[in-house]
Formats: structure tokens, C-alpha cells, sequence
């Protein structure tokens, strides 16, 4: 097998993907592929019809395909290779990727790798709900590529586990082809979606949301005949004498999602316990040097406008690394309180301005977000609210630095 030598190699050609090649290629960087193991390049976007994607980088709401199509038709345009129907296997820390395609086994020795996989569905197993194993139990997800895409509709009549952003868009996508939704239930006190989508795929088609309630059981054997609700207490458990029994054939499970990381496991890259995706620098490179990570791989984003525009901008760390062989240390640790759940990235050199992503562990008010460096208070955010769903982010200004200790984020 003839090792192809490549500057850069892509791993998935989704949103990340494909704005890190274009803008790889708008830096004078030529020698890219990406590769993709779906048939399309598009990733998740290809079957999210509904549309709010793009206000933030094009300025206008745009359905996934079409946001999507904007940097395909760009891939295109500059003839950026691209590979699907590969599926990579292994990916070494020397940056040698092997993929399986329809041709056979392809092996490329890359200057510089971009990790861009994405993530996926925690399911029914991932939670332990009891119960039988009948069939009508999808992730939302599947239930939306098999209306979308394959124009098969899942159930008549279901129940949502889980308020994140898809389970609620598939709550009004069912909807709007004849289903009875009858609920949506959050294990969380708080919904874990956009606020926008709790008014638009829920208030408006008058889909009720309960939160602090989980699935304690699941009856039927061919085929979902119903599942038995519970609320649950302060530490998520579920109270006993609350049961109430819902009759339904589907069930849509919404219930997280989990970065894509067994490649990036594979080729040694050191995964943040919080995030699940890779411990990066303010270069995007993981522990791994010239490996980099954007996107759902790296960190689950609210919008995928911001995937997009984290892509390009580690594109340009790539393009540093392949001209100068290397990258500035990054020595400074980012650290967070309780309250925080991760920062990215989780480690900077101190030697130039840095946007910080964040998000909180329960929706807060009038809320406060300190940075500091030892007992000093270098910057400070307020917030009217800060919610689990949205993600916040600031710029760090180098010029705050005091030293090179490390730095702790804090909200209150």
C-alpha cells in the first residue's frame, strides 16, 4: 500500500470539516483531504431541514442543507479532494491516517491532522431505563433522518425523554406529520435546550414540558405499548408514589450528546472528564502536537455557527504549525470552580489575546464571571442570565495577564 503524503488530512466533513478546509485553502494551504464516511459531505446538517442556522455567520436563517451547501459549493470551488464513503480507522501520533474506502485501504502521512468527527446520541443503554426492549424507542436523531431523509415516519402517538434542541425540534417535526406528542420530560429542574426552541417547537404547538421527571419503566414486547413517568427529587432520584403510566408506540430519547473521541483516543490525545472531547491549547492542537480538534468532537456547541467559525479559526493555528514545524508552548492552565462546567481551550501561552468558551452547570441570574489569576480579578464579565444550554464566550486580552500563573474562572 503506497503511503500518500498530504499537509493536511480531515478527518469529517462536516460543519467543522469543511469551514476548516476552506479556510485552510483561503490560508495558501493546497494539499488537504477530507475524509468522510457518510456518502454526502454535510454531516448531521444534511437532514435538519428546519431552519436557524446561520444568523450569526452569514446573517441569515438558513435549513441545514443550505447552510451546509455554502461551503460545499466553496470545497468545489477550489477543488479542495475530498473522500467519502471512508471510514478512518486509526490515526497514530507520527499522523500517519488509515482509512477504509471502497478502493481498499488508503494510508496518508499527514504534516498536520484535524480532528472535526463530531459527536453522537447517548442512548437508551448509556441512562439504564428499565424495561422491556421493545421496538418505537429511537434517539432523535435516527427518528429525524428516517422522516427526513428516508421519508418513514416512526409512531403515531409519543413521548419525548429529554428537552435538548433536537428533541424538541423532532417534537414539532412529528407533529407537523400527523403524531400526537404527548409530553416532553426533563430529568434536569431546567430545560436543557434553547430557549427559542422550547417557544417554537413546544409552546407554539402546545407540547407540555415537565422537568424533574424521568422514565422508570418501559412496557410492551413487539412493539412500545407505553412507558411509566416519575418525578424526581433533588439528587435526580426518582419518588416513589409519583408513577403516572403514559400509553404511546414511540419513544424519542434526547438525553445528551458525546463527543466523538475514539480515534482521538487512538492516537493519544488526552480527553477533558468534563467535555469528553480533547484538552487543547489556545491553537486548537491537543496533547498530541499537529493534531487539532474543532467542533461537536471538541466541545458540544449550541449553534453551529459558532462550529464553523471555531474551525476557522483553528485553520489558522494549522497553517502557523506546517510553516514554522511547531507551535508557541502553552503553559498557563485554565481552571474553573463548581459552577462552571469546562472552559475551552484548557491551556494558553499568555502571549496573545484568546476567546474563552464556557458554559455553566444551572441557569443563573444577575450572574458574575470573574477570571483570576492568583487572588487578582483580571476580567470580569456580567450577565443578565447564563443558562446550561448556551454557551458563553469572551476575549481574554493578553494584556490582562499578570504572570504565568494559572487561571481560574469563576461565576457567582
Amino acid at each position: 500500500m503506497a503511503v500518500i503524503n498530504k499537509e493536511v488530512v480531515i478527518v469529517g466533513g462536516g460543519p467543522a470539516g469543511l469551514a476548516a478546509a476552506v479556510q485552510l485553502r483561503n490560508k495558501g494551504i493546497n494539499d488537504i483531504v477530507i475524509l468522510e464516511r457518510e456518502k454526502q459531505l454535510g454531516g448531521i446538517l444534511r437532514q435538519c431541514i428546519h431552519d436557524g442556522f446561520g444568523l450569526t455567520r452569514f446573517k441569515q436563517t438558513l435549513s441545514g442543507p443550505e447552510y451546509s451547501a455554502r461551503f460545499i459549493d466553496q470545497v468545489a470551488a477550489m477543488n479542495i479532494e475530498y473522500i467519502t464513503d471512508t471510514t478512518v480507522i486509526d490515526i497514530t501520533p507520527g499522523k500517519k491516517v488509515i482509512a477504509v474506502s471502497k478502493a481498499g485501504l488508503l494510508e496518508y502521512q499527514a504534516k498536520a491532522v484535524v480532528l472535526a468527527m463530531g459527536c453522537r446520541e447517548r442512548t437508551r443503554g448509556a441512562i439504564g431505563i428499565p424495561g422491556t426492549r421493545p421496538a418505537g424507542i429511537y434517539n432523535a436523531g435516527v427518528a429525524q433522518a428516517y422522516i427526513n431523509l428516508h421519508n418513514t415516519m416512526v409512531g403515531k402517538e409519543a413521548v419525548i425523554l429529554g428537552s435538548g434542541d433536537i428533541g424538541m425540534i423532532m417534537a414539532r417535526r412529528m407533529t407537523l406529520e400527523g403524531a400526537r406528542v404527548k409530553a416532553v420530560f426533563e430529568l434536569q429542574p431546567y430545560p436543557s435546550g434553547l430557549p427559542r426552541n422550547i417557544e417554537q417547537c413546544l409552546n407554539d404547538y402546545g407540547i407540555p414540558l415537565h422537568v424533574s421527571h424521568t422514565i422508570t419503566n418501559i412496557k410492551g414486547h413487539s412493539r412500545l405499548e407505553g412507558v411509566t413517568v416519575s418525578q424526581v427529587d433533588e439528587n435526580l432520584k426518582p419518588i416513589p408514589g409519583t408513577e403516572k403510566d403514559y400509553a404511546c408506540d414511540t419513544l424519542i430519547l434526547s438525553v445528551g450528546l458525546i463527543p466523538e473521541n475514539e480515534l482521538s483516543l487512538a492516537c493519544g490525545v488526552e480527553l477533558d472528564e468534563r467535555t469528553k472531547g480533547a484538552v487543547v491549547d489556545e491553537n486548537y492542537q491537543t496533547t498530541v502536537p499537529g493534531v487539532f480538534a474543532a467542533g461537536n468532537v471538541l466541545q458540544v456547541h449550541d449553534l453551529v455557527d459558532f462550529v464553523s467559525l471555531e474551525a476557522e479559526a483553528l485553520a489558522d493555528s494549522v497553517v502557523e504549525y506546517i510553516t514554522a514545524g511547531r507551535l508557541p508552548g502553552c503553559g498557563i492552565r485554565i481552571t474553573t470552580d463548581a459552577a462552571v462546567s469546562h472552559t475551552i481551550p484548557q491551556q494558553i501561552s499568555g502571549g496573545k489575546d484568546v476567546k474563552i468558551s464556557l458554559r455553566v452547570r444551572k441557569p443563573l441570574k444577575n450572574c458574575v464571571i470573574d477570571v483570576l489569576q492568583g487572588e487578582t480579578v483580571i476580567k470580569t464579565i456580567k450577565l443578565k442570565k447564563a443558562i446550561p444550554a448556551e454557551m458563553i464566550q469572551f476575549k481574554l486580552e493578553q494584556a490582562a495577564l499578570k504572570s504565568t500563573d494559572t487561571i481560574k474562572v469563576v461565576v457567582k
